[in-house]
């Protein structure tokens, strides 16, 4: 492991403003032999690597050691620059099953940017690796650390090539200030957990207001503060000068309450604030902006209007606390608009790159999906639907046939238009028809009809999403991936899965199948948002009869699919290396 660590430090570019190394050692618990701060150059790292000495101990809390990276070396004060938009990569050898849980470090670490490369032994947990890596692909395994040297290279080829990946900068983009015409509303957590930080929202919102041009036919703003219920301080169509928002901000109270309804809030704001009414100016395509703070879990339902949100072009970017970090990010539109801060104390080091992205959203320059017509005589997909025909769906299962039946209905099937597959699994998987068995909608819908749950337990959706990929994304079962035409895979999901999902979807978005994952109450969402192509295409319902109120969603987020463009990756230099 040590002539592991030398070797990797020797291809780093060792200096104060350029690659900072941090080394870490743990067993029970966790010590660090030098912070990120420490040492400046190559010769110095490589000298106290040299003369390190085995700490010994049992157990192995690994979970516990992750925690300790958190809170004790990727913090500005041991030398990371994370909030200056460095990469931030961690580089973790293990070897044996932890005896703590390392699920939710693991998703803190991934939540705060931080890279992650797991190389483990075969004493190690190959999943447990998996979760703890960025991506199942960053987890190594040798047979024992003497094989160390076999991986070095492909460790460093992945660093070199991910690298980008982790960046939180913002793509550069020139506004004219005097044409950038946004609508842009903060939705402030008032709940009573947020008492103490309320003063630092307010200043947050007071710098973040400084910076735009606000005007009548420029940028417009408006306030909204929630906990139970939600509350208008001033709509878009208010005011029209920065001094009078500022002021109104300057002088905004903390309104308490609970529970804590940020889904009722997010709904508000769709319903109430991003209208005509109100001042928005979605229909005439302006940039519709909402920059929600959030100190807490929800009490209700955040998905189901988040999506509604997007669906709507509303560009959501969050900002969460320890509390609520993970929410956030499945409520902020894309994981680089969502931000995690300690305590909203810290707002003022949120980086600027996060604030700035803000600033680059303007008429000529949106993020959000365009809106493209889509000529549905010519469009051509190979959409597959894998049915939940597990125990625990039984009573769902006729609402899962309506909901196909109605999807299909809006398809142009045939030989070289639209093409359907239907699959249904529980413990196993099980095709139904092939994408080139049916080619007419009425022979789609005639056998839909008359599909039978299968029932079965445990729920094996790894397994399941394997199988789709071997056995119906081929050619010789219809699927004209290799041609180019998009790969659409609909998972309705009704419980967790008992096997791993995490490889076989991962593959699945490896081949350019885009997943939607629509589960219900009893589904776990983070499960569904890591099978999902991305996490705004996990839908959540509380019933699957509930699934008629999310078929628009999906038929749109379906047609943009058609016309997807793949973003330029930027390059990017200089990185931060943490070795545990």
């Amino acid at each position: 492991m040590r002539d592991f660590v030398q070797r990797a430090v020797e291809t780093l570019n060792v200096g104060e403003n350029k690659d900072r190394v941090s080394l870490v050692q743990y067993s029970r618990d966790a010590a660090v032999q030098f912070y990120l701060n420490t040492y400046t150059t190559k010769s110095e790292i490589l000298d106290i690597v040299r003369g390190m000495r085995h700490k010994g101990g049992r157990p192995l809390n690994t979970g516990a050691a992750l925690q300790y990276l958190i809170d004790n070396v990727f913090t500005a004060s041991a030398g990371s620059r994370r909030l200056e938009g460095v990469p931030q990569l961690l580089i973790a050898l293990i070897g044996g099953r932890s005896f703590d849980n390392v699920d939710t470090p693991a998703s803190a670490l991934k939540e705060m940017g931080v890279l992650t490369f797991a190389i483990g032994t075969r004493g190690s947990d190959a999943r447990e690796l998996q979760k703890i890596s960025q991506e199942p692909s960053n987890a190594v395994s040798v047979s024992d650390f003497t094989d160390l040297p076999s991986v070095q290279e492909k460790l460093r080829s992945s660093m070199e090539t991910v690298i980008v990946e982790v960046t939180p900068e913002s793509p550069t983009v020139l506004v004219d200030d005097d044409t950038a015409r946004r609508d842009v509303v903060f939705l402030l957590d008032g709940s009573d957990g947020t008492r103490n930080g309320f003063p630092a929202m307010r200043d947050f919102v007071q710098r973040v207001v400084e910076n735009l041009n606000i005007g009548e036919n420029k940028d417009r703003v408006s306030v909204v503060q929630y906990s139970r219920d939600s509350e208008v301080h001033f709509n878009l169509n208010t005011h029209t000068t920065k001094e009078d928002i500022v002021d109104t901000v300057r002088g905004l109270r903390h309104r308490g309450g609970r529970p804590l309804n940020t889904g009722a809030a997010l709904q508000h704001v769709r319903d109430n604030i991003f209208t005509a009414s109100s001042g928005s100016r979605r229909q005439e395509s302006f940039p519709q902006i909402l920059i929600v703070l959030s100190g807490g879990r929800s009490s209700d339902n955040v998905d189901t209007p988040a999506s509604a949100l997007k669906s709507d072009g509303v560009l959501i970017f969050g900002i969460g606390t320890r509390n609520s970090s993970r929410e956030v990010q499945r409520i902020a539109s894309d994981p680089n608009y969502a931000q995690s801060v300690s305590d909203f104390s810290d707002l003022p080091n949120v980086p600027q790159t996060f604030i700035a992205s803000l600033n680059t959203i303007g008429v000529e320059e949106t993020p959000t999906t365009p809106t493209v017509e889509v000529d549905q005589r010519t469009a051509r997909r190979d959409v597959v639907f894998l049915l939940d025909g597990s125990d625990g769906t039984r009573d769902g299962f006729p609402a899962m046939i309506d909901f196909v039946q109605r999807l299909v209905d809006r398809l142009n099937v045939g030989e070289n238009k639209d093409r359907v597959s239907v699959a249904q699994y529980s413990r196993d998987a099980e095709v139904h028809f092939n994408l080139n068995t049916y080619t007419t909608k009425n022979d789609i819908v005639d056998t839909v009809r008359g599909l039978r749950h299968r029932g079965g337990r445990p729920l094996n959706t790894g397994a399941a999403l394997q199988y789709v990929r071997d056995n119906v994304f081929t050619a010789s079962s219809g699927s004209r991936r290799l041609e180019g035409v998009p790969q659409m895979l609909i998972l309705l999901n009704g419980g967790r899965s008992f096997d791993n999902v995490d490889t076989p979807a991962s593959a699945l978005k490896e081949q350019g199948i885009v997943v939607f994952g629509i589960g219900s109450k009893s589904s776990d969402s983070r499960e569904l948002q890591r099978i999902s192509y991305e996490p705004s295409y996990a839908i959540a319902v509380s019933e699957f009869t509930d699934l008629p109120n999310v078929q628009e969603q999906l038929s749109a987020a379906m047609s943009t699919v058609i016309v997807r463009a793949i973003p330029m990756t930027p390059t990017v230099t200089g990185k931060t290396l943490t070795i545990v």
